[in-house]
C-alpha cells in the first residue's frame, strides 16, 4: 500500500520521527510515475534557489518552457547547462532534417533498394535515391548511436520508429530532462553533493561544481522504483544487519524453514525478533509457526548477521526520510558486470561502497569494532545527496538518449505533449 503524497511545501515530505532511518526495508513506496521531474526534498536546505524562488515545483510550468537559457540569468546546475548545449548541438545537427514518414515493414540494410530506402535516404538528408549504400549506412549508425539504439546501421522496426517519432520528440526530451536538472543544485548552493541518476543506474560524486568520479548502482524496478528526492547522508551502518522485508519472510524465507527446518535460519545466521522496535528482542525460532507465517496467519521479524553473504553488504550509507530509502555495498558484484542495474525494492546498491565511504569521510574508511554487530558513524559532515533521473545525457557532440525504464518519460509526453510542442517551437 502506498504511502499519502507529503503535505505542506511541494517540495517538502513528512519529517522522519528520527534522526535515524526506521529498521524496516522500504518496500512500500510513492507512485513514482507522478515524480515525473519533480523533487521531493527532505530537508529545506537542499532546496535549489531555482526551484525554491520558481513557484510551485509540483506541477510542471510549461508555458515558461520557452527554451530560454535559464543559466544565463540564475546559477544552475553544471548538467542543466550541458543539457542546454547539447539541445543546441541537436538541433544543428538532426533538428532541421526533412520529416519524411519512413513506412514500416522489413528491416532494410545494405544493398537493398526501392521505395522505403528512398524515404529514409530523403528522412535523413543524403541525395535522392533508392539504394542503401555506405553513406546511408553511416548515417543510419550515427543516428542509432545518438538515439539509444544498437548502432549497426540496418534499420529494423525500432530504427524507424524513432525515425518516425521527428527531432521535435527528441527535443522534448531534452527539455523534460533540462527541468529535472534545474532541481539539482547550483555550485555554489552545495560544494559537495553526490547524484543517484535512476535513469542511467549510476552515482556521480561532485565537489566545488566539477564531477569528481563516478560508479555503477542497482536502483529499483519499475514496480519499485526509487524516488526522486533529496536528503542528507547522515552516518553509515558499518557491518550492519538485513532486515528482511515481511514479503520475503512470508513467500521465501518461511517456506523453506517449513519444509527444512530452522537450521535454514540457524546456518544462515538469521535472528528472529519480537517486532519491527528498536527494542525488539529475540525469540527461539523453534517457538514459531513455520506454516503460519506462510500462510499469512502469524507476522515474524527477521534480520540476518552482518557477514559478507548480508543483502546489506559491507556497510549502509543512512539518510533519514521518509521513504525509507538508502545507499548499501552488496555482495552481488555480478549484477554490475552484467548491467542488471533496476532490480531493487527501491533502494540504491552502490558498485564501490569503500570508494563512496572514502569520499564522504574524507579519506578514510570506517571501521567496526565486532564483525558481528551493526555500528553507527557519523559523518564529519553530512553529505546531500540528490535522486534524480535522466533519460538524456550531454556528450562533447550534443546529446546521448538513454532508455526510459520507469515510464516517466512516456507519461510525461502523454500528459503534456501539447505544451512541450509549443515550447520545442520557441526554440528555434
Amino acid at each position: 500500500m502506498a504511502r499519502p503524497a507529503p503535505q505542506g511545501q511541494p517540495w517538502q515530505s513528512p519529517v522522519a520521527e528520527t534522526n535515524k532511518a526506521p529498521s524496516l526495508e522500504p518496500i512500500d513506496l510513492p507512485p513514482a510515475i507522478e515524480q515525473g521531474v519533480d523533487m521531493i526534498y527532505i530537508d529545506e536546505e537542499l532546496v535549489p534557489k531555482a526551484v525554491h524562488d520558481g513557484g510551485p515545483a509540483t506541477d510542471m510550468n510549461f508555458a515558461a518552457w520557452s527554451g530560454a537559457p535559464v543559466d544565463m540569468f540564475e546559477s544552475v546546475n553544471p548538467i542543466y547547462t550541458d543539457l542546454r548545449r547539447g539541445l543546441v548541438r541537436y538541433q544543428q545537427r538532426w533538428g532541421n532534417l526533412p520529416d519524411v514518414p519512413v513506412p514500416a515493414g522489413p528491416t532494410l540494410k545494405t544493398g537493398m533498394t526501392g521505395d522505403r530506402v528512398a524515404a529514409m535516404r530523403a528522412r535523413l538528408g543524403l541525395p535522392a535515391g533508392d539504394k542503401f549504400d555506405a553513406a546511408l549506412a553511416a548515417q543510419v549508425k550515427e543516428f542509432q548511436s545518438v538515439h539509444g539504439l544498437k548502432a549497426d546501421g540496418i534499420a529494423g522496426a525500432g530504427t524507424i520508429e524513432a525515425l518516425n517519432r521527428g527531432a521535435q520528440y527528441y527535443e522534448q526530451l531534452i527539455i523534460i530532462n533540462m527541468e529535472r536538472a534545474r532541481r539539482l543544485p547550483a555550485p555554489e548552493e552545495q560544494r559537495k553533493y553526490a547524484v543517484v541518476d535512476a535513469g542511467n543506474a549510476r552515482l556521480s560524486l561532485w565537489e566545488n561544481g566539477r564531477k569528481v568520479d563516478e560508479m555503477k548502482v542497482v536502483v529499483g524496478k519499475s514496480e519499485t522504483a526509487t524516488p526522486m528526492m533529496a536528503a542528507y547522508i547522515k552516518y553509515a551502518s558499518v557491518n550492519p544487519y538485513w532486515n528482511v522485508p515481511p514479503e520475503l519472510v512470508r513467500s521465501l524465507i518461511a517456506p523453506r524453514v517449513a519444509a527444512q527446518g530452522v537450521s535454514y535460519l540457524t546456518d544462515r545466521e538469521y535472528q528472529v525478533l519480537t517486532d519491527y522496535t528498536e527494542n525488539a528482542q529475540t525469540i527461539d525460532p523453534h517457538t514459531v509457526d513455520w506454516r503460519a507465517v506462510v500462510a499469512g496467519q502469524q507476522q515474524v521479524r527477521l534480520r540476518r548477521l552482518p557477514s559478507p553473504a548480508n543483502s546489506m553488504g559491507m556497510m549502509k550509507f543512512m539518510l533519514p526520510n521518509y521513504f525509507g530509502i538508502y545507499l548499501h555495498d552488496s555482495p552481488e558484484k555480478e549484477h554490475f558486470t552484467k548491467n542488471e542495474l533496476w532490480i531493487s525494492n527501491g533502494c540504491v546498491r552502490v558498485e564501490d561502497y569503500k570508494r563512496f565511504a572514502k569520499w564522504l569521510f574524507n579519506g578514510s574508511v570506517p571501521q567496526g569494532q565486532n564483525p558481528k554487530v551493526e555500528q553507527e558513524v557519523d559523518l564529519p559532515k553530512p553529505v546531500p545527496v540528490y535522486m534524480t533521473y535522466l533519460t538524456a545525457q550531454p556528450t562533447a557532440s550534443g546529446i546521448q538518449f538513454m532508455p526510459d525504464p520507469y515510464g516517466r518519460d512516456a507519461h510525461l509526453m502523454e500528459r503534456f505533449g501539447t505544451q512541450l510542442t509549443a515550447a520545442v517551437r520557441g526554440l528555434h
